[in-house]
C-alpha cells in the first residue's frame, strides 16, 4: 500500500497553459478566477500518478476525517482514488489564492442538505468570500474538478466502455423521461444506443449536482434533456455529422414542457476514452433577450508535479451544447 508517512519537500510546477512540468520545490503558483460564465475544467488520471511520495504528499494535504475516509475504504486502488480526489480538490481551489491563502491544507468544507460538498470560508474581519463553486465526478479512470466563479456548477465523468448490468432499454425506462426512452428506443444500432444513453446520463447526473440536490433530490425521471439540432432545432440524430455541435436543453421539472433557459451545459469526449458533462447556471444578457454562451478552459494535470491545457485538442472534443473554448 502506498500509504506512507513522507516528510519530503513540495515538488510543483504551473502555469499551465500548454504543458508545465514543474521539478522545483515552491507554493502552488496562483490561477486566475475563472471569468463570468467560464469553467475550469480540471482532471487528473490515476494510472499516470505512480509515485509512492507523490501520493503521500498528497496524504498530508488532508484534514483527519478525509483521511480516516480513505483509510476506510477496501482495496489499494479504492484508496488511491479517493486520495486522488480529495487531493484534486484541495489543490486546485488552492491554485486561486482565496484571500491571498494558497495553502490546500488550511481549506475546510461543509456539504448541503442533499449532501453536496461546499467550501466552508473562514471569515476574518470584512472580508467576504468570493462566489467559487466547485463540482467533482469520477471513475476508476479519470477524476475531474469544475470550477466557476458566480455560477453554480454540476460535472459528471462517465466512462465510453461503461458495462450495463442490465438491458439499456429496461434501465432508461426505470430512470428516464418517457421522451428519452422513445429516443433510445428509436436507435437500432446497439454501440450506438449505448453511447447515446450513457451521454444523457451523464448530462442527467450534471444537471441534478448543479442544482445541488443529486438524485435523492431530483429523481432523473422528473426532468428531460433535449439534444437539438442547431438549425432547424429539430431532435438531434445519433450518428450525423453536423457542421455545428447539438444544442443541449432541460425541459423544467417543476414546470411540465417548458423548456428552462436557466442552465447551460457542454458535452464532451475527455482523453478519448470518456464522456464529461458541464451544467451551469446560465446569466441573461442585458435587457433579458439572450444569454452569454460558456467558455471553458480544460486542464490535464498531476498536482505538484505537471499540468497541461488540452482546450481545443483532440483530447478534450466539444460534441453537444454551447461553449467557447478557452486558451490561456
Amino acid at each position: 500500500m502506498f500509504i506512507l508517512r513522507y516528510k519530503g519537500s513540495s515538488i510543483m510546477k504551473i502555469h499551465c497553459f500548454r504543458r508545465n512540468v514543474f521539478t522545483a520545490s515552491s507554493p502552488l503558483p496562483p490561477v486566475q478566477l475563472p471569468s463570468r460564465m467560464e469553467t475550469h475544467f480540471w482532471y487528473v488520471l490515476p494510472d499516470e500518478v505512480k509515485s509512492t511520495n507523490l501520493l503521500n504528499q498528497y496524504l498530508e494535504l488532508l484534514s483527519p476525517c478525509e483521511r480516516e475516509s480513505v483509510f476506510s475504504m477496501t482495496g489499494d486502488q479504492l484508496k488511491k482514488r479517493a486520495l486522488l480526489a480529495r487531493a484534486l480538490v484541495r489543490t486546485t481551489i488552492a491554485r486561486y489564492q482565496i484571500n491571498r491563502r494558497g495553502d490546500p491544507r488550511s481549506l475546510k468544507f461543509r456539504k448541503n442538505n442533499y449532501g453536496k460538498p461546499e467550501v466552508d470560508w473562514q471569515y476574518t474581519g470584512d472580508w467576504s468570500p468570493p462566489p467559487l463553486h466547485f463540482n467533482i465526478s469520477h471513475t476508476s479512470s479519470l477524476i475531474a474538478c469544475g470550477v466557476t466563479a458566480g455560477s453554480l456548477i454540476g460535472i459528471d465523468v462517465e466512462e465510453k466502455q461503461r458495462s450495463l448490468k442490465n438491458n439499456i432499454l429496461a434501465f432508461a425506462r426505470r430512470y428516464f423521461s418517457p421522451y428519452e426512452v422513445e429516443i433510445l428506443t428509436a436507435i437500432s444500432d446497439p454501440k450506438i444506443q449505448h453511447q447515446e444513453f450513457l451521454k444523457l446520463w451523464t448530462l442527467k447526473e450534471a444537471y441534478v449536482k448543479a442544482l445541488g440536490k443529486g438524485f435523492s433530490g431530483a429523481p432523473f425521471k422528473t426532468f428531460t434533456i433535449q439534444i437539438r439540432d442547431p438549425i432547424n432545432r429539430g431532435i438531434h440524430l445519433p450518428g450525423r455529422i453536423d457542421s455545428e455541435v447539438p444544442e443541449i436543453i432541460v425541459e423544467s421539472p417543476d414546470k411540465a414542457n417548458k423548456l428552462s433557459s436557466s442552465w447551460q451545459f457542454a458535452l464532451l469526449e475527455l482523453a478519448g476514452s470518456h464522456y464529461a458533462a458541464i451544467c451551469i447556471e446560465q446569466e441573461r444578457t442585458a435587457g433579458g433577450n439572450g444569454s452569454n454562451p460558456m467558455k471553458l478552459t480544460m486542464r490535464k494535470t498531476i498536482p505538484f508535479i505537471e499540468d497541461e491545457c488540452v482546450s481545443g485538442t483532440d483530447a478534450a472534443i466539444v460534441i453537444g451544447g454551447l461553449t467557447g473554448v478557452g486558451d490561456k
